[in-house]
């Protein structure tokens, strides 16, 4: 049974005007949120919505509390050590605009958080947005990949689906937090309601198959087996265990089915049987993707202020594919420890409240896990730019923020118990 969230005793007189200005700025927020679904170039949309919104949410008064003060700290320290990076570049082209986008989004985790912490109903907002912004990126992948209509392959990239996105690894790793938010409202829903979680699971299922981002799969399988885990261990009783052993049991046998359909495909069963291998040969091979890392990293350590954005990049032909490396290289030594810092924090406080009951919990335990398996294939992939790695930092961050609060008032009302009695 979930919590009533109570108001703050001395709460402020009502304002008309700016009631329907924060109704107007949450359905902002939805629409920004939706707008990540479609990043084809930078900066995109989503850049123009979020700097809009941002500067007229602080202009009405949104706070930044103590805490969430210590994400915008970490969030800063990170993006000055990029700038020191740059000091030491000889050819900075394309570098000021990087650092810029890497400043921004920073500041749209803290935004993030700020409007969580300011309301938890948006939480709602962001998830149901995010969802729709999934779903119909992946119906862009989906129709592109099997060419359904004339120039739909601008939705693929090397015969794998991409979306409304600039590469499939970046694709199919956005759409695995909207795809455990579905999975989630489907083991918690009423089965008469399963009609409509099930086809939004399939979709995004489908797009996550057909992105042919090994990191995405794994991604996806985590998450999926994490969030079983982390419900079996919240609700305990016999009733609901078999009700997530039968609806699990069903969800795997319909996803079998449905990349069973897809694997008829020739296209689809050779690039599949390819990129199944664990190991490709780009990855083990003489200056591939493993032999760089150990080579940037041997690099990284010769220079605290880093080499700057995409250097290792052009060095090589190939990016980092590893984001410890890639802080390293792009944001120093002060960025690489800062960001160490910031995601093993979060995911601490995160942990700390993922089994309480609270209004918030299901957003929190569904950002926390997905966080978290962001950090494992962080090892594998660049997370670097990926602006729902930002939003899922802003939502643990925001949660912790709104049970601080929690707490608080807890305190403040057992006091008061306690003065009275």
């Amino acid at each position: 049974m979930s919590v009533a969230f109570e108001a703050p005793v001395s709460a402020k007189p009502f304002n008309p005007q700016m009631a329907a200005l924060r109704i107007i700025g949450s359905a902002m927020v939805a629409f920004g949120v939706f707008l990540s679904g479609f990043v084809i170039r930078e900066p995109a949309p989503y850049e123009v919505m979020l700097a809009v919104q941002i500067a007229i949410w602080f202009l009405l008064g949104l706070k930044i509390s103590r805490s969430v003060a210590p994400l915008l700290v970490l969030m800063l320290l990170f993006n000055i050590g990029g700038m020191f990076s740059l000091t030491v570049m000889n050819d900075m082209t394309g570098a000021p605009l990087y650092m810029a986008v890497s400043t921004f989004l920073a500041l749209t985790s803290v935004f993030y958080a700020a409007i969580i912490e300011d309301g938890h109903h948006r939480l709602l907002l962001i998830f149901r947005a995010w969802v729709a912004g999934a779903v119909i990126t992946a119906l862009l992948g989906i129709l592109g990949y099997f060419h359904a209509f004339p120039g739909a392959e601008i939705f693929t990239r090397y015969d794998r689906a991409m979306g409304a996105f600039q590469d499939p690894n970046v694709f199919g790793p956005y759409l695995v937090a909207p795809a455990i938010y579905l999975m989630y409202r489907l083991l918690t829903t009423r089965l008469s309601r399963a009609v409509f979680y099930v086809p939004g699971i399939l979709i995004l299922a489908l797009g996550i198959f057909l992105s042919f981002s090994r990191a995405a799969w794994g991604l996806f399988a985590f998450a999926a087996i994490a969030l079983i885990v982390v419900m079996l261990l919240k609700e305990r009783t016999a009733a609901f265990r078999m009700k997530i052993f039968t609806l699990s049991l069903t969800a795997v046998v319909i996803l079998m089915m449905a990349i069973a359909g897809a694997m008829q495909s020739k296209k689809v069963s050779d690039l599949f049987m390819n990129r199944a291998k664990l190991v490709q040969e780009y990855d083990g091979a003489r200056l591939g993707r493993f032999e760089r890392h150990k080579i940037g990293f041997l690099m990284a350590m010769e220079r605290p202020l880093g080499m700057g954005p995409m250097v290792l990049g052009k060095m090589f032909g190939e990016d980092e594919h590893n984001i410890w490396l890639k802080t390293l290289t792009t944001y120093g030594w002060l960025g690489f420890v800062c960001y160490l810092i910031l995601l093993w924090s979060t995911l601490f406080i995160g942990f700390r409240s993922l089994l309480r009951e609270r209004p918030w919990q299901p957003f929190l335990m569904v950002a926390w896990i997905v966080l978290a398996g962001h950090a494992l294939i962080g090892n594998v992939i660049d997370l670097d730019h990926w602006r729902h790695v930002y939003m899922l930092f802003g939502i643990i961050w925001g949660c912790f923020a709104l049970e601080n609060n929690w707490q608080k008032r807890t305190r403040q009302s057992s006091l008061a118990n306690a003065g009275i009695a």
